[in-house]
């Protein structure tokens, strides 16, 4: 469903990102994660339309996110790190803002579209809200309802537990992997959650200094001793300091 080839990235003379080749299965959930600085975030922009790649090409379905933007992008639903709601909208006119700019719909339509989107993101009575009246996880679940509203093949997702108590995280990991299961989605999420990491992906792909150190499913990711994925799974696990590496 999605396929990412030869894709290579740089900002002025400085690469970020180096041939970075994969695959995402339709109905996988596929986790980008890796180090501070390692390319993840610009992996997903390219991915996601926000920056042409230097090099390299990405085909949603068979369509070039680069060479037929428009139709590749029409596949594809965004789920924003912070939801990037627009403040002065309520939540209505947040989720169904998309529709309302591609097609005319009835007033009748629109409110069973709401209805209904509200509902699989598990919202009631929020329509009238402005984004301020909402916690983070509810903003969350609001920006997901808008991206679904345009009935994407694939779903991106930019940190989506982030900023989040423990509990709240736990309930949008399931509500991203109930939303694959209910409507057969596929879906890429970047994240540095560990514990959310382990919970959701099917496939984990580990970027280091811009190149893909993994590739592979979660139990051979937790199998991992060394280097910087071993590292990091061994300091997500740790319940204290070692004073010897402060």
């Amino acid at each position: 469903m999605v396929s990412v080839s030869g894709l290579s990235h740089r900002f002025d003379t400085k690469w970020v990102l180096r041939d970075i080749e994969f695959e995402v299965a339709a109905g996988e959930i596929a986790v980008i994660m890796g180090s501070s600085g390692g390319g993840k975030t610009t992996l997903l922009k390219c991915i996601s339309g926000l920056l042409r790649p230097t090099e390299g090409e990405i085909l949603v379905d068979g369509v070039s996110v680069v060479r037929d933007p428009d139709h590749a992008l029409a596949k594809l639903g965004l789920v924003f790190q912070y939801a990037a709601l627009f403040d002065s909208l309520t939540v209505e006119d947040n989720v169904l803002f998309g529709l309302r700019r591609a097609r005319k719909v009835a007033q009748s339509e629109e409110k069973e579209i709401l209805g209904r989107l509200l509902e699989q993101v598990g919202l009631e009575d929020v329509e009238s809200k402005l984004p301020s009246e909402l916690s983070g996880g509810m903003r969350k679940r609001v920006g997901l309802a808008r991206a679904l509203c345009m009935e994407p093949q694939v779903l991106l997702y930019d940190e989506p537990t982030s900023g989040l108590d423990p509990v709240t995280a736990y309930s949008i990991d399931r509500l991203i992997v109930e939303t694959r299961d209910r409507l057969g989605l596929t879906s890429l999420v970047v994240s540095h959650d560990v514990s959310s990491i382990f919970r959701v992906a099917d496939r984990i792909i580990f970027l280091h200094q811009g190149e893909i150190l993994f590739n592979g499913s979660p139990v051979d990711f937790r199998a991992v001793q060394d280097g910087p994925i071993g590292e990091l799974i061994g300091k997500a696990r740790s319940e204290s300091l070692e004073l010897a590496d402060l």
